[in-house]
């Protein structure tokens, strides 16, 4: 077995992938690129009930849109393949019977009507029935049956199950890197089932033989998987096989704290839980994903690092490469982080400030397109650079910069009663005189001009910059009024300028 890091991510391709889903690939990414190691992935399609077709597809697209691809799985073959569940099914049946025949696993004929029956019976005393070391070797087993006695229900092809012999009466003592030791009593677990008699193997089987077969050296994982623990380890000592090292990640809590977030609580406080927009196959509903809302990956990364993540510093914008550098296992908490909308939201604005000009120029341009505007590539670069320090999305440039691109068609009651007195025709008709004699009409010779003009006049600079922003804009709001000027230009200038006169002279 080699030494090398090697980690995996391992879904199950039943539906979108949920942003809990992304920060554990995250983890293992960072973990693995840290150590120089690789990252695997595998589907566990195991369940072929729950198996969406279009849900393995989604995964490799998000992975490759939050810029975390994988070195080896679907797509990209290594040395340990295939990464299918469905595709390994040969193997189990194998390492199944191995188990059986040294005494770790046995086969279990007890029917549904058998197991329901006690149930009840248990329920009626007010315990709950557990298949296991106290009670299976009472039950429909191979434990107390000779070895002619099985081959004949095998070969009658009777339904059965292969489920794990759990040691009796031992204390099992683990480590998990994130939580620390773990004591667990061997007495208070059950019987797991491994195999079935469809030929399928269960989770627990499945996923210990392809990480032992794909020489994983650590399992980075949800917390949900941290009762199965103990039975993964007691798999790995039966086989005599080195036990990798086991980290269960904190669940990512509901804004509220109270639970674990879910699609509803996206739904209902208008936030996606999905990195990509996904189409429900059966229903035809959409869930909105993090791309389609115009967040950009590196905001996505971010906020998912801090889920359940601290550097133990100040620094909270982390570009991928400096995660990889900073990541340390031992730095995730152990309780469940609250997803905070707003402090996602931060990160996108600190990341659209840096995004480069070209991309934001290629998003805002359907924007515009679809309201019929034609501008150059440099007038739109002007406007964004203008505009994006208030913005969150690209698509609240249109919002913040639409006076750039055509004339306000009323204007805003409160500002025009503030703005326009019965001396602002006057003053209005006087400045459309200044304008027109400008011939370079750039923003700062605007200034050089106007300004000075003003000041001539002795009226106070509100009472000619309110108006002319009103004129410009329709309300008192927006950038510098020079630079709104000069970029749409004299005429339009003007022109806007006289159409207020007209509305509100």
């Amino acid at each position: 077995m080699n030494s090398k890091v090697r980690v995996r991510f391992a879904p199950s391709p039943t539906g979108p992938l949920h942003i809990g889903g992304v920060r554990t690939a995250l983890y293992n990414y960072l973990f693995a690129k840290k150590h120089k190691g690789d990252f695997i992935l595998r589907i566990e399609d195991t369940d072929q009930s729950r198996y969406v077709a279009a849900a393995e597809d989604y995964i490799i697209e998000s992975l490759n849109w939050c810029r975390i691809p994988f070195d080896e799985g679907p797509g990209k073959e290594g040395n340990y393949g295939p990464y299918r569940q469905s595709e390994r099914k040969e193997l189990y049946q194998k390492y199944a019977q191995e188990l059986i025949e040294n005494g770790n696993a046995y086969y279990a004929f007890d029917t549904p009507e058998e197991l329901n029956q006690l149930r009840s019976v248990y329920e009626a005393k007010g315990e709950k029935f557990s298949y296991g070391p106290t009670t299976r070797n009472e039950l429909n087993n191979s434990l107390h049956l000779t070895a002619e006695d099985i081959q004949e229900r095998l070969n009658k092809q009777l339904d059965y199950v292969i489920r794990f012999k759990t040691p009796v009466n031992r204390s099992l003592n683990f480590k998990d890197e994130i939580r620390g030791y773990i004591e667990v009593e061997t007495d208070n677990l059950d019987d797991k089932i491994l195999f079935k008699s469809d030929g399928m193997p269960t989770y627990h089987l499945a996923n210990i033989v392809d990480d032992y077969l794909m020489e994983i050296s650590h399992v980075i994982r949800g917390e949900e998987w941290l009762p199965s623990l103990p039975l993964h380890i007691l798999l790995y000592e039966a086989f005599g096989w080195k036990t990798p090292k086991f980290a269960h990640l904190p669940l990512i809590l509901k804004p509220s704290g109270k639970g674990k977030l879910s699609k509803r609580d996206g739904d209902k406080e208008g936030f996606p839980v999905f990195p990509l927009n996904w189409k429900d196959p059966h229903t035809g509903e959409t869930a909105i994903g993090y791309r389609e809302e115009k967040y950009l990956p590196e905001t996505v990364i971010n906020m998912l690092a801090f889920l359940g993540w601290n550097p133990g510093t100040d620094q909270e914008l982390f570009k991928l490469e400096e995660l990889v550098e900073a990541f340390q296992i031992s730095q995730v908490n152990k309780a469940g982080a609250k997803f905070d909308i707003q402090k996602t939201k931060w990160f996108q604005q600190q990341y659209m400030h840096e995004a480069p000009i070209d991309y934001l120029i290629q998003e805002f341009l359907p924007i515009l397109r679809e309201k019929g505007i034609e501008k150059s590539n440099a007038y739109i670069e002007n406007v964004i650079e203008t505009v994006k320090e208030r913005a969150v999305f690209v698509t609240d440039f249109w919002e913040l910069s639409w006076f750039y691109f055509s004339a306000p068609s009323g204007f805003d009651k409160k500002a025009s009663t503030k703005a326009w007195k019965e001396d602002t025709d006057l003053l209005m008709q006087e400045l459309i005189v200044v304008l027109e004699e400008i011939k370079d009409f750039s923003e700062d010779n605007l200034k050089a001009k106007v300004k000075p003009w003003i000041e001539a006049k002795g009226v106070g600079f509100g009472k000619v910059m309110q108006p002319l922003r009103l004129a410009l804009v329709g309300a008192m709001r927006g950038p510098d009024v020079f630079h709104i000027a000069s970029s749409v230009g004299q005429t339009e200038c003007i022109n806007r300028i006289q159409f207020a006169m007209k509305e509100l002279g």
